[in-house]
């Protein structure tokens, strides 16, 4: 039982290495991960009396 805690603590510290190391170095190869910007105009229409 033991060494199956140990495997999942393992892949878990590895797979978070993992997503870091390609948050990083994935731009470099043509991954985009900025968030797309665009103006967005709504009309609002306040009840004031």
């Amino acid at each position: 039982m033991f060494k199956l805690i140990k495997a999942l603590i393992f892949l878990a510290i590895v797979g978070f290495i993992a997503l870091v190391g390609y948050a990083y170095v994935g731009p470099f190869f043509g991954a985009d991960f900025a968030a797309p910007q665009t103006e967005v105009r709504v009309p609002v229409v306040l009840n004031a009396d």
